[in-house]
């Protein structure tokens, strides 16, 4: 489990620290203030590697670089380790004039699986038994760098391009595979893909179909998948936010039976814990589905990880995300972790806020999380209302001024909006036609 994460020299600020709670963290700022960022630096730390280091083909997770490359740059992680033992810290430095980055040179006691789900559809992974390190002549050495998927090789596969081995056959090979064997993950790969559903209860979820053919030329047998009552569809042919939602129950699948493989294999222990780095966790998904993939996640790790603890550090931009938690925000377990633009001249800063409940996505626009200054949709509308509120305060506002307003709102807002009552009770006091 990550305990917290500090940049010094790195990134929108000269310094910038994480404290990240045991279960759920949600971390919420505009565009370019370093979200992603926080990500990244946490990979790097226990991994070593950078995600776009071990594969090329990566168009995100790349080497981060110095804010001031005059000065040293340092990035520390602290690592909880199983039991009563003291937490860890790795440290990563960057020295004035070097080109790279030397990583810890400890290494950790106790370390889980680390799952990175990267916004654009790619994913890394990292086994503590598969790729974990060792000493060899005072050399810090890995069994194998970490396992960094493009978005297409989740679906095709992965190969080890000096060896030409694969390392993993991919989402088509292997599901339809699991399903004709009758192999345990298949049925694991269901229990994800019930979990992940917007409302299984309700009988709103995604199931396994039968592997089917697309064509007489393509002699792959293609996994299908039924959506509430509809189908079987070829996975290939579902919607972006399915696929999505499919390649994140294969990777999690797949990982941790690879991983109970492994351990076995070299008569290791399986890890008690799995840690989530999931980048944009709404990415692709009808508000139907940000209003339940938090919970989901949940409830896969309790369905999935045969009693592994999972923590989810998870970045988003949804007012839906933020609200879904309402019922079981746990300030104990859970939290809440904001970007914002601070100071003169302005700097990034990290905040952990109270998580209060605010009832309504429309709510949450307008807290500290997306800073919006009313919760409507359109910015015609938001700076109508704006004005009208103005001249609210205005007890003396000439009647000419308050009907021209009222022009405006009645141009950009719907007659079932809220701010109506209070507006035009205003207008008939001046003396004016609502």
């Amino acid at each position: 489990m990550l305990e917290d994460l500090e940049l010094l020299n790195v990134g929108p600020a000269p310094r910038m620290k994480a404290e990240f709670a045991p279960r759920v963290n949600l971390i919420t700022g505009d565009n370019g203030l370093g979200k992603s960022f926080l990500l990244d630096c946490a990979w790097w730390t226990v991994t070593r590697r950078w995600s776009a280091e071990v594969n090329p083909r990566m168009t995100s997770s790349l080497e981060v670089r110095p804010r001031d490359a005059k000065r040293q740059a340092c990035i520390n992680v602290r690592v909880a380790n199983a039991g009563n033992t003291r937490s860890q810290t790795l440290s990563g430095v960057r020295m004035p004039g070097s080109e790279q980055w030397h990583p810890p040179t400890a290494l950790p006691r106790s370390l889980g699986l680390l799952l990175y789900a990267h916004a654009d559809g790619s994913f890394s992974v990292w086994d503590p038994v598969r790729n974990g390190w060792y000493h060899d002549g005072g050399q810090v050495k890995t069994r194998r760098p970490p396992y960094v998927f493009t978005e297409a090789e989740v679906w095709d596969g992965l190969r080890d391009a000096q060896r030409s081995v694969p390392l993993c056959n991919g989402l088509l090979h292997d599901w339809s595979g699991w399903i004709k064997a009758g192999d345990a993950k298949a049925d694991a790969m269901a229990v994800a893909l019930r979990a992940l559903s917007p409302d299984s209860e309700r009988g709103d979820e995604l199931a396994p179909g039968p592997p089917t053919r697309l064509s007489l030329d393509d002699v792959r047998d293609i996994p299908t998948i039924r959506t509430g009552g509809v189908g079987p569809v070829p996975i290939l042919h579902a919607s972006a936010g399915i696929r999505r939602v499919a390649a994140l129950a294969y990777i999690i699948t797949w990982a941790w039976g690879e991983h109970q493989v492994a351990a076995d294999l070299q008569g290791a222990a399986v890890t008690p814990r799995v840690t989530m780095l999931f980048d944009e966790v709404e990415s692709h998904l009808h508000p139907r589905w940000q209003r339940s993939i938090l919970k989901a996640l949940k409830d896969v790790g309790d369905a999935l990880l045969d009693g592994a603890a999972l923590q989810l550090i998870a970045s988003t931009h949804s007012p839906l995300v933020l609200a879904s938690a309402e019922p079981w925000f746990d300030p104990e377990q859970d939290a809440w972790l904001d970007l914002d633009l601070e100071g003169d001249p302005p700097e990034a800063r990290l905040s952990r806020r109270t998580y209060t409940p605010r009832g309504t996505p429309g709510a949450w626009l307008t807290s500290e999380a997306f800073d919006l200054r009313t919760e409507r949709g359109s910015i015609e509308a938001e700076q109508a209302v704006l004005r009208a509120r103005e001249i609210l305060r205005n007890a003396d506002a000439p009647l000419a001024e308050v009907m021209d307003a009222h022009a405006d709102l009645r141009g950009v807002l719907p007659d079932v909006d809220r701010f109506w009552v209070r507006w035009n009770a205003f207008v008939e006091e001046r003396g004016g036609a609502p």
